[in-house]
């Protein structure tokens, strides 16, 4: 005889579901700041957009691991401003919608709201455009010009989420040029 209790499987699937967590911060600036700092100091953790119930003023949180939690929250402690850490169920990803466009001398990688156009022949970033925040000038005037081989991340450069999409659709824009994908 096979003893049977109820919503035992279920509770197993819920507590492997519950290994992940959110850092939440105020700010996407603060965001960036804090996988930096998760990142430098061993833990893994990655961008991720929070679910709505979660969001506190900022669209980007640092997934990690709800086991290294004391550690990474003594890493951020006075690093980083971060509302809480919260156990996350469900998918939390960035949108990572890459769009790329090939034109006869020009290829044009976008994600998000932000594009990237370089030449087919150099690698020369052509044109910066996209989005609203008040770094785009910024990054235009920095990476127009420039070889995308050369130039400094733009998410480096910038603190807003227009940073971070222009910094994806530059990783893209980079395999395509090292890959030789130019058609």
């Amino acid at each position: 005889m096979i003893l049977k209790w109820p919503g035992l499987a279920t509770r197993a699937v819920q507590e492997k579901k519950n290994t992940r967590g959110i850092i939440i911060f105020p700010t996407v600036e603060e965001a960036l700041k804090g996988e930096k700092v998760v990142k430098k100091a061993g833990y893994e953790g990655k961008l991720v957009a929070p679910p709505p119930a979660l969001r506190k003023g900022c669209d980007l949180a640092v997934e990690i691991e709800l086991v290294e939690q004391t550690a990474i929250a003594r890493a951020l402690q006075g690093q980083v401003y971060y509302i809480g850490i919260y156990p996350l169920e469900g998918s939390a990803e960035l949108l990572q919608i890459v769009k790329i466009v090939y034109f006869p001398e020009h290829v044009m990688v976008k994600a998000g709201n932000m594009k990237i156009v370089f030449s087919k022949d150099t690698g020369i970033i052509v044109n910066i455009s996209g989005g609203g925040c008040p770094d785009v000038p910024y990054l235009y005037t920095k990476l127009v010009g420039s070889h995308l081989e050369t130039i400094p991340r733009p998410q480096d450069l910038g603190f807003t989420l227009c940073a971070l999409m222009l910094d994806r659709a530059w990783e893209e824009a980079l395999a395509i040029w090292k890959g030789g994908r130019l058609t």
